[in-house]
């Protein structure tokens, strides 16, 4: 599958704040993704790391600041979201659940095609999910929700995929298998965002990294930014930050025009 917005364009963060109740989870926040990256965002636990992704999807409105996406209209976006976010009691069969991934092409109520129903059938074989298409999603193990949520997100074929703890409490043949369809989305020219917590995978298999604590401590190869000192000056700054803290403002920080 490649979808029109395969080439988008980056993705501009200028000195964005998002938080809850007036306490900012992420502050001051400022990057550039650049076209057809794949990036990892690590940190300590509390860095803020869904927080962002989050931000950028629409879920959560920045208290300050702004997000550009260059070339890529709202259904140029995916987003997986962490299991837990997922109400697995909900009756619903694997292929239904996968089948949202065309909503935003064929509406809420709109017909499933033959031609839809294989695309589909592509997407669960692409994951290892073929002859799941009936069971019930509350039967499936941790590793099958995951293979789960990427079939839908094959679906949406979108040009800038966002992946929230895709790697999380799964099998080792699951994660190889995951990681191989996230180059494959990288080899597509798709912008790739992935939050994770294995470093090792990490240096691995992504060219670039993110090292947030609430706010960025450096961004670029992910060998220039999985350094110790940048890994120890993460943990220190997220265990000093105060959850109860009011917005703070920098401008009086900037130089007089």
């Amino acid at each position: 599958m490649r979808g029109d917005t395969a080439m988008a364009g980056p993705i501009e963060i200028e000195n964005l704040t998002i938080g809850y109740d007036r306490h900012p989870a992420i502050h001051h926040v400022s990057l550039m993704i650049g076209r057809g990256s794949l990036t990892a965002v690590v940190g300590p636990n509390g860095a803020g790391k869904s927080t962002l992704l989050k931000g950028l999807v629409g879920r959560l409105r920045p208290m300050e600041g702004r997000i550009r996406f260059r070339g890529v209209g709202d259904d140029g976006i995916a987003y997986l979201p962490q299991q837990a976010d997922i109400d697995r009691q909900f009756p619903l069969s694997v292929i239904d659940f996968v089948a949202m991934g065309l909503w935003r092409r064929i509406g809420l109520f709109g017909a499933v095609t033959r031609a839809d129903r294989a695309r589909v059938a592509d997407a669960l074989a692409a994951v290892g999910l073929s002859g799941f298409e009936r069971r019930g999603i509350a039967t499936l193990s941790g590793g099958q929700v995951q293979r789960m949520l990427f079939a839908r997100t094959l679906l949406q074929d979108a040009g800038l995929i966002l992946l929230d703890e895709p790697l999380t409490a799964i099998d080792t043949k699951t994660a190889a298998d995951l990681l191989d369809l996230i180059r494959r989305w990288h080899g597509e020219q798709r912008t790739v965002v992935t939050v994770l917590h294995d470093l090792d995978q990490v240096r691995g298999h992504f060219p670039e990294t993110v090292l947030l604590a609430r706010e960025v401590i450096a961004h670029g190869a992910t060998a220039d930014v999985l350094t110790a000192r940048n890994l120890l000056r993460a943990r220190q700054m997220c265990e000093a930050f105060d959850d109860r803290a009011e917005v703070c403002d920098r401008s009086s920080d900037r130089p007089a025009a």
